[in-house]
């Protein structure tokens, strides 16, 4: 039985303490185990096929695998995602392409140095990506982005090009701000920049970022090679022939 409120109590918040008697009639009840799980099975869809994309590749994993290791038929996989080809295109954007936005809007807000705003975004891809599954895609796509040209367009559009544009924003932000050399090309350094980080996710699924001495710290790795990419771009590093001699 509700509690009976004084008749001084404010009537504009009686209705926020005291149960509305009809409330709960004609209702939905809250969803089952059923209807939740249905809710989550994009989801489970997306991780079984990055985890199966990266073990075995895009050629050799079949819809049928997907569907079995997130507990689904084959028929509802396609429920959600109409082709293999499309199941990969949504985890390429649930785990990669996903993030730009974000970053972008990261960047817009950044209010310190350039350097800083590069560490910055070298440490951002390592943690949401690099770290990652997710490092994966980039090496099936070295292996056979050439076996599937549409495939291999998808991602040039959603990863490669947007990567490479943010990368391009921020070297040229460094150069309006008096900080980077503008005597270089803005679009050599951005492939400059990206190589070490290709490099690093093909040591790491190798098994070379772990074990004993000579092995490489990821992270360590990652932080000199933007300090070394700074000190040649830095725009009290500019050289000539004349007084490089």
């Amino acid at each position: 039985m509700p509690a009976v409120l004084p008749s001084s109590f404010p009537t504009s918040l009686r209705a926020a303490v005291q149960p509305n008697p009809a409330a709960g009639v004609g209702m939905a009840p809250p969803p089952g185990k059923r209807e939740r799980r249905k809710e989550s099975r994009p989801g489970e869809l997306l991780a079984a096929a990055l985890d199966l994309f990266v073990e075995k590749g895009f050629a050799a994993t079949r819809a049928e695998e997907v569907a079995q290791r997130a507990g689904v038929s084959k028929g509802t996989l396609f429920l959600y995602f109409g082709s293999k080809e499309e199941l990969f295109k949504a985890v390429v954007r649930e785990n990669i392409s996903g993030h730009y936005p974000g970053w972008h809007e990261k960047l817009q807000q950044f209010e310190g140095n350039t350097a800083d705003m590069l560490h910055l975004c070298a440490q951002g891809w390592w943690d949401n990506i690099g770290s990652t599954k997710a490092c994966g895609i980039g090496k099936l796509m070295l292996a056979e982005g050439g076996n599937f040209p549409d495939l291999q367009r998808f991602y040039e559009a959603e990863v490669i090009e947007p990567g490479n544009q943010l990368l391009y924003r921020i070297l040229d932000r460094g150069v309006k701000r008096g900080e980077f050399r503008a005597d270089l090309n803005l679009v050599d350094l951005v492939h400059l920049f990206v190589s070490p980080f290709l490099y690093l996710m093909v040591c790491k699924l190798s098994g070379l970022t772990e074990g004993p001495s000579m092995r490489i710290d990821p992270q360590r790795f990652l932080a000199t090679q933007v300090d070394v990419f700074l000190g040649g771009i830095a725009a009290n590093q500019v050289l000539t022939k004349e007084n490089a001699q």
